[in-house]
């Protein structure tokens, strides 16, 4: 049997193109390995629909549920390969494979975390005391004590970003000291944003606070936010021989295709803003150009 397509993760894009292929009577498979970066969310409060806010792995469940409810089942696996071949693609996952006339790869990215141990920076994160997307929750910390663990540009431009809720923004180098040219400063002065040599650790909690040891002085937060990039999970596209930028994000046209016929790409593995919201446009779009593109192949009608 030849899947009409198969969805590689099951984060917001996954689940919402699965919703839309279901109902295009189309025969789909989803594989996830259950790392949603949605997932972490402790609570979302600018994803529209929920007055009150939803926490990530509530959101995530209610569309696996509507997806159910269309015929889409979601399988717990982890796709090691896609290969091209005539008429569409093979996927590979532990010792099992599918075969496919279409992929959409919905992969997302994952955070790169500052050193501390995972289950205190998990806890840390469920309390809001670490954060890593302020455009989502930097109402959240409107004019509180923040701290951002970063250097250089992209340091700089987060630090900046969140000085618009707060006049108690620190940037913290997360190594010895500051990668920062004199631009970056002058820029950071002008805001009135300390800066703050490094390295930054250990990191701890006590009670509300987050507390961040840097050089010879403990320096207390009411959230932190780790401005230091992350990983694009596109390793299984660029394999496959699809078009990247440099940074890993995959290129895809207006109707989110990749390179390679056949293999389209929505959510935070492709570039563009990096919200829910944005990632569920992408995949409803790609779930309509891959209807379209197979209904060209041979006629959907049953």
């Amino acid at each position: 049997m030849i899947d009409d397509c198969v969805i590689v993760g099951a984060g917001p894009a996954g689940l919402t193109a699965a919703i839309y292929l279901a109902r295009f009577h189309l025969k789909i498979r989803l594989i996830d390995d259950g790392s949603s970066r949605a997932a972490l969310i402790p609570r979302t409060n600018n994803h529209a629909g929920y007055p009150d806010g939803i926490p990530g792995l509530d959101l995530l469940l209610l569309m696996r549920r509507q997806a159910e409810r269309f015929g889409a089942v979601r399988e717990d696996a982890h796709v090691d390969e896609i290969v091209p071949v005539e008429g569409g693609f093979n996927i590979k996952f532990g010792d099992r494979s599918a075969r496919a006339r279409a992929v959409l790869l919905a992969t997302g990215v994952i955070n790169n975390r500052p050193e501390m141990p995972q289950e205190l920076h998990d806890a840390a994160l469920m309390k809001g005391l670490i954060r890593y997307c302020p455009i989502c929750d930097g109402y959240e910390v409107t004019d509180r004590r923040i701290g951002v663990i970063g250097s250089g540009g992209h340091g700089t431009r987060e630090a900046l970003f969140l000085r618009s809720y707060s006049k108690d923004v620190a940037l913290i180098a997360p190594g010895a000291a500051h990668e920062l040219d004199d631009s970056c400063r002058a820029e950071l002065d002008a805001a009135g944003i300390t800066v703050l040599d490094g390295p930054c650790t250990p990191i701890s909690v006590d009670g509300d606070k987050i507390c961040v040891t840097v050089a010879d002085s403990l320096q207390k937060f009411d959230t932190i936010y780790p401005a230091l990039g992350s990983v694009i999970r596109s390793e299984l596209a660029v394999a496959a021989g699809a078009q990247a930028t440099k940074d890993g994000c995959l290129d895809v046209d207006d109707h989110q295709r990749t390179s390679i016929r056949g293999l389209f790409a929505a959510g935070d593995v492709v570039s563009g803003l990096d919200q829910i919201s944005h990632a569920m446009g992408e995949a409803g779009v790609a779930a309509t150009a891959i209807r379209n593109m197979l209904a060209e192949q041979q006629p959907l009608r049953r």
